[in-house]
């Protein structure tokens, strides 16, 4: 029995690093038909020995069967997206915001197209893979991830026992072809382009399908408190080495440590290279190399100001501008979208394309039987980019933007700093209370089963619900007035209710829909300022003064609060018992940092930067993302930019060193 064991063990440690050898280093060292008795061996001494089962064994490498659900799980740190430009001279602007007169090393990675993963490993062993999501938390879906064999389950002993790693999971061109064909001789359905395929293999529910289909993955990106990185490209060489397929130098799809003309030579290279990679791309991403450098330039409440994704110009067609139609938004923003004569586009058939706003209308110069040229903003959504006016039909009309809500009929409004229409009506106006009715009880607010969009358009149709607090006052009387809406519907909903009692209140606040106030701005909002009673309170001044809270999202925020209806809302789900404060803060160990605001830059000795930040909360202190006239204190360790330095001379904050600031907290230890 111990030479079996001791055999499983081997053949554990084998088959991983035959793995590598053949997935990540392209450099096999044994046959195919080597490797399959080895793995034949291993699950046959499995099945003799199930209390040894491992779920990062080779053998899961086939999958393990049916998932009954995916777990949500809040991620460590948030996981955003980038911001995007299209033209080199926007790209120009970020850099030079960044580098604040400084000379910064770049890197450069091509932008795959696929499903964001952030795999973490505990013990050096794998434990979750998460989906994006909505940023804040994600899907677990480490059960297919597990079938990708370039991905290692089990690290080697000098890797870090706590580290996150980012990357991309995508099909290759060759796979994805390989698995639509399989499809079609099931006479199953196809899928449009290898994206939709990616992201729909990580939500099967077989992970033996999903181990069939032959994903593949990049990493980008690593995240470790033992074992800090000084840049991203010793990230990137570290990651190699521990096993993970990480951007090719050899090949080009990655340049580190350049500079500005390097960067935009690796875009014109790719810009026409990209057709001829085994994979697809929509664009390029560009990030500061210093780690030290990314923490000073933070972020903001969507994207990191240290990073950029480069778009390419996207494939465009021509078709034609059947009509234009105009939707309601739950905000009451009004949408105009264009009809158009199907064509394909990227991977998928077109027929409607987002307009944006007035402004958009009269630029383009539209009319209805137009042929216009259509592009895929990012890939993914359809645009119109410009009309071929010497096509267009003498009797061609011209496309005007309406005045009145195509739903409720009320005179729409536009602010004078804003490029959007609006119907105010927002009592009244069926379409923006189905909406917001839909927002409040959706998944990623206040989560409420058994509300979907045909019971909420009954309730609305009836009477019955307006306002989100209605649906906490409805009795079963009023409940069965739905149709198919039985004991056990009726049950399920009281449950779902019931169950919304407890979500924290910064899902409350983000399901209330304010416009601009997302998921991670309610985070930010609640974090300064902890319950509903003082956010009441607070002006627009206040707001801004909230690290993270543009002007745009503190003038929208006031302008809702000065709303008596929506006040009024607030008390009545307040009333129905929904949490209106956040939990609550540890007290600080000491008051001595009270009022202040620091920045804290560059690296180190006796902390690591995520300690100081504690240890500045654990005095009475607050931390900042950047430096600004709202900063009091720059924390400037070795490495910090000479712009940073710069920055906080000009503005005369104060700047102190690691041991002036154990100094301050009484500790010199």
């Amino acid at each position: 029995m111990e030479m079996s064991i001791e055999r499983i063990h081997q053949l554990r440690k084998a088959l991983h690093a035959h793995n590598r050898h053949y997935y990540v280093d392209d450099k096999p060292t044994i046959s195919d038909a080597a490797f399959d008795r080895l793995l034949d061996e291993l699950i046959a001494l499995e099945a003799e020995f199930p209390d040894l089962f491992d779920p990062n064994s080779p053998t899961q490498r086939i999958g393990g069967g049916l998932i009954d659900q995916f777990e949500t799980v809040s991620h460590r740190r948030r996981m955003l997206s980038l911001s995007n430009t299209y033209n080199k001279d926007e790209l120009d602007a970020f850099m030079d915001r960044a580098e604040q007169g400084d000379n910064l090393l770049w890197d450069c990675e091509l932008k795959y197209d696929g499903v964001a993963i952030a795999l973490w490993y505990e013990n050096r062993v794998l434990t979750r893979a998460l989906t994006r999501g909505d940023g804040q938390q994600g899907d677990d879906v480490i059960a297919n991830v597990r079938t990708i064999r370039s991905l290692p389950l089990k690290l080697p002993d000098d890797a870090p026992d706590d580290l996150e790693v980012r990357g991309e999971i995508f099909f290759t061109n060759d796979n994805f072809s390989a698995l639509n064909d399989r499809r079609e001789s099931l006479d199953m359905p196809t899928f449009a382009n290898p994206r939709n395929a990616a992201s729909g293999s990580l939500k099967t529910k077989d992970a033996t399908e999903v181990s069939k289909r032959k994903l593949s993955a990049l990493m980008y990106h690593a995240i470790t408190s033992d074992q800090p990185f000084a840049s991203h490209a010793t990230a990137m060489d570290q990651l190699r080495l521990w096993g993970f397929p990480v951007p090719s130098l050899d090949k080009r799809w990655s340049e580190v440590r350049v500079g500005r003309s390097d960067v935009h030579a690796f875009l014109s290279n790719w810009d026409e290279a990209r057709h001829q990679l085994p994979f697809a791309i929509d664009g390029a991403v560009i990030k500061v190399d210093s780690m030290a450098e990314q923490e000073a330039l933070g972020f903001t409440a969507k994207s990191p100001r240290w990073a950029i994704a480069y778009k390419f110009n996207s494939e465009a067609a021509l078709t034609v501008l059947n009509g234009v139609s105009f939707q309601v938004g739950r905000t009451g923003a009004i949408t105009p979208v264009a009809h158009l004569e199907p064509i394909w586009l990227s991977g998928t058939v077109v027929q409607r394309a987002s307009l944006h706003n007035a402004d958009q209308i009269a630029k383009l110069d539209l009319h209805v039987g137009d042929h216009v040229w259509v592009e895929k903003g990012g890939e993914i959504i359809p645009k119109i980019t410009k009309v071929a006016a010497d096509k267009r039909p003498v009797t061609a009309e011209k496309v005007h933007f309406i005045d009145f809500c195509p739903d409720c009929g009320s005179r729409l409004i536009k602010n004078a700093n804003e490029v959007q229409h609006y119907c105010d009506n927002d009592l009244n106006c069926s379409t923006q209370v189905k909406s917001r009715l839909a927002h409040f009880v959706s998944r990623k607010a206040m989560d409420i089963d058994g509300l979907g969009s045909e019971t909420i358009d009954q309730l609305v149709s009836k009477g019955l619900a307006r306002r989100p607090s209605d649906l906490y006052n409805l009795t079963d009387l009023q409940w069965r007035q739905l149709g198919q809406f039985k004991e056990k519907s009726i049950e399920n909903v009281t449950k779902g209710l019931a169950s919304s009692l407890k979500i924290p209140f910064e899902r409350v606040l983000f399901s209330l829909g304010i416009r601009h106030v997302g998921g991670t701005v309610a985070g930010m909002l609640v974090e300064a300022l902890e319950d509903m009673d003082t956010l009441l309170a607070a002006d627009e001044p206040t707001l801004t003064a909230i690290d993270g809270v543009g002007p745009m999202i503190a003038t929208s925020l006031a302008a809702w609060l000065q709303v008596d209806s929506n006040v009024n809302e607030v008390r009545r789900l307040s009333e129905a018992g929904l949490l209106m404060h956040g939990e609550k803060k540890l007290q600080p160990t000491s008051l001595v940092l009270a009022g202040k605001a620091f920045v804290v830059s560059g690296v180190f000795t006796d902390f690591t930067r995520d300690e100081l930040k504690a240890s500045i909360v654990a005095h009475g202190g607050r931390v900042v993302g950047s430096i600004s006239g709202k900063t009091d204190v720059l924390l400037a360790g070795k490495g910090m930019g000479p712009s940073k330095l710069a920055k906080a001379t000009q503005l005369q904050i104060t700047i102190i060193n690691e041991a002036t600031y154990q100094t301050w907290i009484g500790s010199t230890d």
